[in-house]
This record gives structure tokens, sequence and C-alpha cells, in this order.
């Protein structure tokens, strides 16, 4: 098969020749930055960087899909937020994020503008789609991030006056979250349009770690399911940390993925999802890919594999410093499955 027969195969609920690899999150490193002279910050900004960067997971490291964006806020200054550029780190370039203060108050009224697509580096990120597109055909699966409606309304409100408001006074949330659904749905399809064959949900702040359980299942729910309804391709949720208390309701969403940390509990996922979402996960990206060796790398995968995940992946986003051959030895166990 090739990669893109091997990952459908596992969507549609059929054996692939062996088991797919590839990231749900941001895979670009330094090293593979180099070895396709493609960097950050074009990478975030230029849509032919960025489709360079993502092609490497493909080229360079042999996963069964290429990923494009790698930071969180397109959608976010879409709607207002000020771009915060990356600073200079050891090995290259960061990643980006959003400046402080944020656009809205609590007591605000938020806007989702009618030119949203045109707006920002959204252009250049149907771009580097659509080259993707014509660089890999069927050959490769294209996979899509958006940021999901918790997340982006954080970003419109700061993540503290967000958080608390969850507790004191969480209708006053439901604007931001209609505003943000709105703004991951428009950016999902245009994405969808532009050559995307799988849409990567990120939702960062919707996690247990950040939030109560209960303001998952009570209010964002709701959104996340609207979202997925309204997405006509295969959907990957990943929320971030140890999502074992809402990890039922993640499977509720109507996504067909759940990518994992291994914090999480694979086998409890299974337990409260059933068999027809597909599990995603593999190692920790910063303690393990990042910090330890291949043979380390390899041990996390077999561990993960055994717990009943069915696409290798790293747990998250990749650390752009992560070791190439670390990556390679998730390849090479996912070649053995």
């Amino acid at each position: 098969m090739n990669s893109k027969e091997r990952v459908m195969a596992v969507l549609n609920h059929q054996s692939p020749d062996r088991m797919p690899c590839f990231g749900a999150n941001s895979t670009p490193t330094y090293d593979q930055m180099e070895k396709v002279q493609a960097f950050w910050p074009e990478g975030h900004l230029k849509g032919e960087t960025m489709a360079k960067q993502a092609l490497a997971a493909y080229t360079v490291l042999g996963f069964d899909a290429v990923r494009v964006p790698f930071c969180q806020t397109f959608e976010a200054v879409a709607l207002g937020c000020t771009y915060k550029p990356a600073k200079a780190v050891e090995g290259g370039e960061g990643i980006p994020g959003i400046e402080h203060p944020p656009p809205y108050k609590l007591d605000d009224t938020p806007v989702f503008p009618d030119d949203f697509l045109s707006r920002g580096s959204i252009p250049e990120l149907l771009k580097a789609v659509k080259i993707l597109k014509k660089e890999v055909g069927d050959e490769v699966p294209i996979v899509a991030g958006i940021i999901g409606p918790f997340t982006i309304a954080g970003s419109l409100l700061d993540a503290v006056p967000i958080l608390k408001a969850t507790f004191k006074a969480p209708d006053k949330i439901r604007p931001f979250l209609e505003v943000a659904e709105k703004a991951g749905t428009a950016l999902a399809k245009a994405l969808v349009d532009a050559g995307a064959d799988i849409i990567s949900c990120e939702d960062m702040t919707a996690s247990p770690e950040l939030i109560a359980p209960k303001t998952y299942r009570d209010i964002e729910l709701e959104y996340q399911k609207r979202q997925f309804d309204a997405i006509p391709v295969p959907k990957i949720l990943h929320i971030c940390g140890n999502v074992d208390s809402i990890v039922e309701w993640m499977g509720q969403t109507g996504a067909e993925i759940l990518s994992l940390e291994p914090k999480a509990d694979a086998r409890l996922a299974r337990q409260k999802c059933g068999t027809q979402i597909i599990l995603m996960g593999g190692v920790d990206t910063a303690t393990t890919l990042f910090m330890k060796d291949a043979d380390t790398v390899k041990e996390g995968c077999e561990e993960s594999i055994a717990d009943g995940i069915q696409i290798l992946a790293p747990g998250c986003a990749v650390a752009p410093g992560t070791p190439t051959e670390n990556l390679l030895a998730m390849v090479e166990v996912a070649k053995a499955h």
C-alpha cells in the first residue's frame, strides 16, 4: 500500500499492510529544515516554505502523512488577535504566538468577520495545501490543522479570564465559542477545498488539566460536535494531557480519530469510546522523543501499541530540536507492525 491507502484502510476499519505513522500535530524540526532548505519564520508565513517543511515529514522521515500548519495563530489573528513573532532559540527560530492584551473582554460581543478567510496568513496556509496536493497527489494524505473552539475563545479573551468564567459566568463564554467554532469550521472547509484529506483539531485549552471535566461536557462538547458535523472529511481530535476524565465525551464529538498523549489511558479510551473510534498516539514528545535515545523511543512506541494504539504518532507537537533518529525510530516500529 502507499501511505494514503494505508491510512485510509485504518480509517475504514480494514487491515493495512502495516501500521501507519504520522503526526496529528506539528512535525518540522531544525534538522529537517536544513535537509530541505526551508526555515522558520517563513514556514509559518509563506505557503511555499510551509509546504516544503511539511513535505519533509514524508521525504525525510518516511511518515505516512504531511501536516500543516506549525503554530496555533491562524484563526486567532484573523479574528483580531495580534501576531507575536517567535524568538530565536537554540538551534533556530521558535514558534510564534499571540500578543497580550487580547482583543476582547468577557462582556464584549465578538464578531465573525465576513472576510475571515482572506485575513492574516490564512491565504498562505491554503496555498501550502494546494502546493502539497500537487506534490503528493493520492500517494500521501494531507492533514490540515485547525484550532478548537475553546482554545480560540481563550485567545480572544486570554487564558485566565476564560478559565475564571467557566466557574463564575459560563454563559458569557458562549458568544466567543460561537465565533470560534465558525472560524475553525470555515477554515476547515477551505482547507478541504484546497486539498486536505484529514482535518486535525487541536483544542489545548479544553484539557482537563485546565478546565473542569463538566465544563467540557456541558459547554465545549456542543461546539465540537457542531464543528465536526460540518466538516466533510475524517477528523482527528487532539486535546493535550491526561484526558481520561473526558475521553468518553471526546468519542461523542464525531471525530473518527482521537489523538492521545501517553499520559492518557488508551485502554480506557477504547472501553469508553468503543471499537469505531481510531486511537492515535505513541511517545511523549518532551520527555522521550526530544530527550531520550532511539531505543527508549522504540520501547515507548511498543507500549502504546500494546495498549491499543492503531496509528503510531508523536504524542503532541514535535519539539523542533528533536533528533531525526528518534523520529525514524517511530517509523521503524510502525513498519514492524
